[in-house]
């Protein structure tokens, strides 16, 4: 009968598995560290994405949905925050974070008050 006495014992690790996400991170990482050379054109797709398509949700939401006024906080939070960070010379990881973060918190307002 082998038992931990008279049978050597492996603690050698025999692999490891990679987490999906961690790749997903690392990947994520990657293209934001390509694009700093492009700084200014992610802050102008940025500005004229927000300004088109983003600042008159709130409008619509409020004057159509009856959603609470207060959601306009949110919009012109993040828009003069891009704005503010932009300007300031906030790197790439900055700003297309801001603009994925007021892509997300649209995409939620709009889904929150329509459905």
């Amino acid at each position: 009968m082998a038992t931990i006495l008279n049978s050597p014992v492996s603690w050698a690790n025999e692999g490891t598995v990679k987490n999906n996400a961690v790749q997903t991170e690392s990947k994520l990482t990657t293209f934001i560290n390509s694009q700093k050379n492009y700084v200014t054109a992610w802050f102008l797709i940025s500005l004229m994405v927000q300004g088109v398509f983003f600042l008159p949700i709130p409008a619509v939401l409020i004057f159509s949905f009856n959603a609470p006024a207060y959601i306009l906080v949110f919009t012109l939070g993040l828009f003069f925050a891009n704005i503010i960070a932009g300007m300031s010379g906030a790197g790439v990881k900055a700003i297309i974070t801001l603009f994925a973060t007021s892509v997300i918190v649209h995409a939620l307002l709009v889904a929150i008050f329509t459905i």
